[in-house]
């Protein structure tokens, strides 16, 4: 993980910077906000700390105008709560107060690094997934990983890079998807000062960034053709063009792509390039959903409810056997990721001394066919649902939503993740609730009552 710190490194804040070395990150220092710019540009960072008393909403401004979307964290002597208002204002995500805790500043590198989502599994159709992955992880050859959203196909691209070779090098990801096409290409290859309206100076892509380690190309099949032509000759000639560039530049880099489309269709369609596909595809590792692993939904569910009893200071509590029956037959259209978002409610809304089947919800306030059977037909349990009978799903919905906001204390993108919806979609829903005549609480209100507490 590369962290740049920028601020002067007098005491406390080099002994910061020793900590994270001794956590596995690679720290690089700049004395201002001038020459961290000009380090993010030429050599890109996964994570940046930044003192306090700097102009952080001036550094914010600029690199966000530049399309730059690594995460700031500030720092500053003390736990001075004005100064850590004042830097989440500003932008910054979190506030670490100096001098450093260790486990502290090893909590905010775990949070970007490669080992905060590990590899789970344990159903045997995983293990030749695994297998293929293990043997040809130290060879340099191109990785195609295919498999519906949310298998967890970065996660697997996070596990190739580590058995590799390049382990030690940096890990850089592309979301293809997520960046609009009239900047995809810079963000790929870089450009020159002045390309560009807003190309204020040279900016290295992320090809170069990833130079002696792995590239991950994330939902490649979302890249335009015209893009793709220029990717295929930069993976055949090992060399790329800066956008403005006069010369090529060469660089070392270790390729692997994820998609959740069907490739050979995608080609057939002239959607994607055969011959880019030829060039991705040396090898393809082929995640099976999840439903079709039904021994990775028991670990997996384990897995989460501990990690969320946790993380929401809630005791851990098992998950009864209905529960469990009821996780086993849902068909997860969503994969891992809507896995992971029903486990996190399910520790929430538990009432009893276990994670029964009343706790089990999906995001539009249903439950799973046998979740529901399971829950009804407990007669005398506290948490039965016979208050629901008779009741709209709409009603049910509006009700999780507004008590999951209560428990989050108002905090919109807290509870929007745990109900598994965008925060946009919540905030729709807030409104139609507010035009309704229904009370919503404000950020800062609210209270954690009812959720096993």
């Amino acid at each position: 993980m590369r962290l740049l710190i920028i601020g002067h490194l007098s005491g406390q804040l080099s002994e910061a910077s020793q900590i994270a070395m001794q956590n596995g990150a690679r720290v690089t220092h700049a004395d201002g906000t001038t020459q961290g710019l000009n380090i993010l540009r030429l050599k890109g960072a996964d994570l940046i700390m930044i003192e306090v008393g700097l102009d952080i909403a001036g550094f914010l401004t600029q690199i966000r105008s530049e399309h730059i979307s690594t995460p700031v964290i500030a720092c500053g002597i003390g736990s001075d709560p004005d100064a850590a208002v004042e830097a989440i204002k500003a932008g910054a995500q979190e506030y670490v107060p100096l001098p450093p805790e260790a486990d502290l500043i090893a909590a905010v590198i775990e949070s970007v690094a490669d080992d905060s989502h590990p590899l789970i599994y344990k159903d045997p159709a995983m293990d030749g997934v695994i297998k293929l992955a293990d043997q040809i992880a130290r060879s340099d050859a191109s990785i195609m990983i295919t498999g519906e959203s949310g298998t967890g196909k970065e996660i697997m691209a996070r596990y190739v890079h580590k058995k590799s070779a390049r382990s030690a090098r940096q890990f850089v990801t592309v979301n293809c998807a997520a960046i609009p096409e009239n900047l995809l290409e810079s963000e790929l290859f870089g450009h020159e000062k002045g390309a560009f309206t807003g190309a204020v100076a040279r900016r290295v892509g992320k090809f170069e960034e990833a130079n002696g380690g792995t590239l991950l190309l994330d939902e490649i099949t979302e890249m335009d053709l015209r893009l793709q032509a220029k990717l295929l000759r930069a993976i055949q000639e090992r060399e790329i063009d800066r956008v403005g560039g006069t010369k090529p530049v060469k660089v070392d880099i270790r390729i692997l792509a994820t998609s959740n489309r069907d490739l050979q269709g995608e080609v057939k369609a002239g959607n994607f390039r055969e011959d880019l596909w030829f060039r991705l595809n040396v090898v393809n590792l082929a995640i099976p959903p999840l439903r079709e692993r039904p021994a990775d939904i028991k670990v997996l569910v384990s897995h989460f409810a501990e990690k969320y009893a946790k993380s929401n200071g809630i005791a851990p509590k098992p998950i009864d056997e209905t529960a469990m029956n009821a996780l086993l037959s849902h068909r997860w259209q969503g994969n891992v990721r809507e896995l992971e978002n029903t486990v996190h409610r399910a520790v929430l809304l538990a009432t009893g001394d276990a994670i029964s089947a009343n706790a089990i919800l999906l995001p539009d306030g249903s439950r799973p066919e046998r979740a529901e059977a399971a829950a009804t037909s407990v007669a005398g349990d506290a948490g039965s649902t016979d208050a629901l009978v008779g009741r709209t799903v709409a009603d049910v919905e509006r009700d999780l939503i507004i008590d999951t906001l209560q428990h989050c204390l108002g905090n919109r993108t807290h509870a929007a993740n745990i109900l598994g919806i965008s925060i946009r979609t919540l905030r729709n829903k807030l409104n139609q609730y507010q035009t309704e005549g229904v009370a919503v609480p404000a950020p800062g209100e609210g209270q954690r009552v009812g959720y096993g507490q």
